[in-house]
């Protein structure tokens, strides 16, 4: 059976892919993989397992667990992984990406230029740590995951991210100094 209805259950495919989990492991695994270009919440994940399970390309088991609650660990069928497989063959849908950051500054004439600054500062601070936390997690995946296959791949999509991240940087730096330029310019026609 063919599963439509978005990404959201394709990505949960291409995370059993890794190996069989709970929705509750799932979410632990995106908050340290893909959470830095790709959101899942419980309120997704678990209704998105359930759905997988109906069109048969994930079994669930339940894991009856010693003074706690049972766990359901999901894996995926062959189904499941073949229409993993017809999902990755397929082409990208681009999605248009929303910012607030630029929407604030596409009207920062309302408001005073130290607005503006101040959002632009705070965002080039974040990509300054997510750099730092980019660097991060390429040293621990070539150190812990050096023979697993999948490594280029991981490293590839850490890299868009270092690489968006590092372009951030370049932008907020050239937008704070046309800001500055702004106000120097106001206070000299003043």
């Amino acid at each position: 059976m063919r599963m439509e209805g978005g990404a959201t259950p394709n990505a949960l495919l291409g995370l059993l892919s890794l190996g069989p989990m709970s929705g509750y492991d799932i979410r632990q695994l995106i908050s340290r993989s893909i959470g830095h270009f790709w959101n899942e919440s419980y309120g997704q994940i678990y209704p998105g397992l359930r759905r997988l399970a109906t069109a048969g390309l994930v079994v669930k088991k339940t894991v009856r667990g010693k003074g706690s609650p049972d766990r359901h660990v999901y894996s995926l069928t062959a189904e499941g992984r073949e229409q993993l497989r017809r999902w990755l063959k397929l082409p990208v849908v681009e999605e248009v990406p929303r910012s607030e950051l630029l929407l604030k500054l596409f009207f920062g004439g309302q408001v005073p230029l130290n607005v503006n600054r101040e959002h632009v500062q705070a965002h080039l601070e974040r990509h300054r740590k997510k750099l730092e936390v980019y660097g991060a997690i390429a040293k621990k995946l070539r150190k812990e995951e050096a023979n697993d296959p999948q490594l280029p791949y991981w490293l590839m999509t850490l890299n868009m991210g270092r690489h968006r991240s590092a372009a951030m940087v370049k932008w907020c730096r050239e937008t704070l100094a046309e800001l500055e330029e702004l106000e120097r310019r106001k206070k000299g026609g003043m």
